[in-house]
This record gives C-alpha cells, structure tokens and sequence, in this order.
C-alpha cells in the first residue's frame, strides 16, 4: 500500500506544504486527483477557522466552512459544503491518476465518513495516497490505515522524494 502523511506542529504548514506540492506536481505533468486548501483564500476570521479547497486537478474551489458570527467559537465546517467537495471529488474519477492527496483527515473521516471512500478506492487502483494529518486526529488515521501509512517529515524536499519513489517515473529526474 502506498499511504504516507504529514503532520506540522506549525499552524497551516500542512495545508501549505500540500497545495504547493500539488501545484509543483501539476506543471510537472502529475495527474491528480483529492483535495487541497486554497492558498490565496483571504480568510474572514483571525483564527484560520474559515476556509476554501481545491478540489483536484483544476477545481472548483469550494469554502467549506460557514459563518457563525464573530463571537462564536464553535465549528465552523460547514457539512454541506463539505459534502459537495466529496462529491466533486468522486465525480472526478480516478481514471489516469498519479497520485491522490488529501489536505486534511478530519473529524468527518475519523468518524469513517469524508473522504475515507475515496481515499480506499484510490489505494484499490494503486494509487498513492498522501494526507495532511492534524494531532487530534492521528489516532483515527492510524486505525483507517491499519498502521500501514508511512509518516514524512513536514519537509517539501521529503514530500516530492516520496512522490518520485511511489511513482517510480523519470521525468522528475530533469527537474530540480
């Protein structure tokens, strides 16, 4: 099985490390499929607690999160909206697919909702998985993967080495 993850103790390091790699893959020529967190979305709120995702490889861009007004602290993931970004991303097949990458393991797939479907039907086809994997969530990951995902270092030069090593293609031998 290939199924790696990352975990930053930097806020939004994760989701940044994820979406630049996605680009970076993408002008190499990687078809990809999941999900990754819109980097040039202005958030609304100090906190990061409002978001938009990329649904892989050209979008849409979809804000999963709602407004609950300033005061509130409570979560803001809107399930709709996260819904439908499932949704974009099963109807986006798997056909051609070079790797699948996911920014975020949530609470949604800790619960074995989400995108644990697609994530199993990508490993089904043999196609690499990686995820972006938060603290309060690594136990449930751990479980979904059965202890068989390999962590990587919350390193960009770490992340593409595993992509070149599970793809076992050249074309990333002539770029930098």
């Amino acid at each position: 099985m290939k199924l790696a993850y990352v975990s930053s103790q930097k806020r939004g390091e994760t989701d940044r490390l994820l979406a630049e790699l996605a680009a970076e893959l993408r002008a190499d020529g990687l078809v990809l499929r999941g999900l990754v967190k819109e980097l040039n979305y202005t958030a609304a709120y100090q906190n990061g607690c409002d978001m938009s995702v990329c649904v892989l490889p050209e979008g849409p861009a979809i804000k999963i999160t709602q407004n609950l007004g300033a005061g509130s602290d409570a979560c803001r993931l809107d399930p709709a909206a996260l819904a439908e970004a499932v949704a974009q991303v099963e109807r986006g097949g798997l056909e051609g697919a070079d790797l699948f990458i996911l920014n975020k393991f949530g609470p949604e797939e800790a619960a074995g909702r989400g995108f644990c479907a697609a994530m199993g039907r990508a490993l089904e086809h043999d196609i690499p998985v990686l995820v972006g994997v938060g603290a309060a969530n690594k136990d449930a990951f751990q479980a979904f993967a059965e202890g068989l995902a390999e962590e990587l270092p919350d390193d960009s030069g770490a992340l593409r080495s595993w992509c070149i090593a599970v793809r076992g293609v050249t074309w990333f031998e002539a770029t930098p």
